[in-house]
């Protein structure tokens, strides 16, 4: 299908799920170079133009400090891979008061890794019918409380392809993803984008 046609898919799937009367929870997950943050950007704004509240998060302002990230080097696979993000307090500020029950009062960003601080973002509150989508890497393997869950897939070659140099110390952790936590069998919409052209959608939902 077309790019503009998986956005309509996915926003298809967020708004009958809000129809339900509550809030819904989405995590569009893959590699960085697969387009998460586009996709995630492209949906809230289809929602929104459809009346419907779109929140946005991504996993990079939800990591953890420098000093605690970079304890073992800055190129341990097993740091990056389980404790660059900081999953408790995406939980605590996020997940949690959007979820079932929860106040609703949420926390946009947290930590600036560029700058190595606190973002001293203010906390909003969502209304009892919206929709939040959260954007980032091996975000199927957290144990997180997601509604809907969106997998990018690159192929190993693809993402070989398409990593900076700089960056090639990281795929050891998607390759260990796959093997592992399997998103290709557990996402709810998997999505093939080793040509973001034309992207071919399994949906399981």
């Amino acid at each position: 299908m077309t790019p503009d046609a998986l956005v309509e898919l996915v926003v298809d799937l967020c708004a009958s799920s809000v129809a339900d009367g509550r809030r819904l929870r989405v995590a569009v997950d893959g590699h960085p170079t697969g387009g998460t943050g586009p996709l995630a950007d492209a949906v809230a704004a289809a929602l929104r133009a459809r009346g419907t509240t779109a929140l946005r998060v991504s996993t990079r302002w939800f990591l953890r400090p420098a000093s605690l990230r970079f304890e073992f080097g800055k190129q341990d696979i097993q740091s990056y891979a389980e404790s660059w993000l900081d999953v408790s307090a995406l939980r605590r500020e996020v997940l949690d008061p959007l979820g079932p029950g929860g106040s609703g009062r949420w926390l946009p960003t947290r930590w600036d890794p560029d700058a190595d601080r606190a973002t001293r973002a203010p906390y909003e509150t969502a209304p009892a019918l919206a929709v939040l989508l959260v954007d980032g890497p091996l975000l199927l393997s957290r144990g997180l409380p997601f509604d809907l869950t969106v997998h990018l897939h690159l192929s190993a070659g693809a993402r070989q392809r398409r990593t900076p140099d700089e960056e090639k110390w990281t795929l050891p952790a998607y390759e260990d993803y796959d093997r592992t936590v399997r998103p290709t069998d557990t996402a709810d919409v998997v999505v093939r984008t080793d040509d973001p052209r034309h992207p071919a959608v399994v949906l399981r939902h």
